[in-house]
């Protein structure tokens, strides 16, 4: 794809930036990369990490020269805030998929919840959840998932330095989560209400930092686009 033309008050986006964006819910990461391209006309745009359709929160957007740093802050740290509930599965480890395999909670104490979050601390090995944009032979793993296909795959080893309980209100426990570039928070739920012995899934997640870059500081996508528009208006 060729690049085309930009009208000057784009020549910055075209240059290069880095945009930082609070992703919307159910928007997938790549729809972000298209609609960044379609409102900027730069062909040069890539995201720095992946988040699921059902997270929201920081991602960080760069265009022209600084699609090259994309792996530097792929490589940084992550911060995540959100919910699971216990007491029942998922096959997608989140509400993608239908709850199923219920269990009763009714015996779990909060000092057994908070406990169980001590054997994640550090590095671990964990499974990426086949509803995942892994690719094996050069398919996402969800394309199989979706036909009810499992596909083997390698656990990855990733580091947790923070796993806290923020609150609980079960069957829902909201929790905060510091770790490594290439971490499920999926399958590190699912593993957590397995080592309780009453399964879990994802009821809600946000990604909060990327190293030193915080959501707060992030622009929402109507804002973003209210931005460059004014930008055209008053060029």
């Amino acid at each position: 794809m060729r690049q085309k033309p930009v009208p000057d008050a784009l020549l910055p986006y075209l240059e290069g930036k880095v945009l930082l964006l609070d992703k919307p819910l159910r928007w997938t990461s790549f729809d972000i990369v298209k609609k960044v391209r379609n409102l900027t006309r730069v062909i040069k745009v890539g995201h720095a990490g992946t988040l699921d359709p059902l997270a929201t929160g920081l991602l960080i957007v760069c265009t022209g020269k600084f699609t090259k740093q994309i792996n530097t802050y792929m490589g940084m740290v992550k911060e995540y805030t959100g919910s699971l509930v216990l007491g029942a599965t998922t096959d997608s480890y989140d509400l993608e998929t239908i709850p199923e395999n219920f269990k009763s909670i009714e015996h779990l104490t909060t000092e057994q919840i908070h406990q169980a979050t001590k054997s994640f601390i550090g590095e671990i090995l964990q499974m990426p959840p086949q509803h995942s944009a892994i690719k094996k032979d050069g398919k996402p793993l969800y394309l199989s998932a979706r036909k009810g296909i499992e596909v083997k795959v390698d656990p990855r080893k990733v580091t947790i330095d923070c796993f806290e309980i923020t609150n609980i209100d079960l069957p829902t426990v909201s929790f905060r989560v510091v770790c490594s570039t290439g971490t499920y928070i999926r399958s590190l739920v699912k593993d957590f209400g397995e080592a309780l012995g009453v399964g879990a899934y994802m009821s809600g997640l946000r990604r909060t930092k990327i190293g030193d870059f915080h959501v707060d500081d992030a622009i929402g996508w109507e804002d973003l686009e209210k931005e460059i528009n004014e930008l055209l208006t008053k060029a």
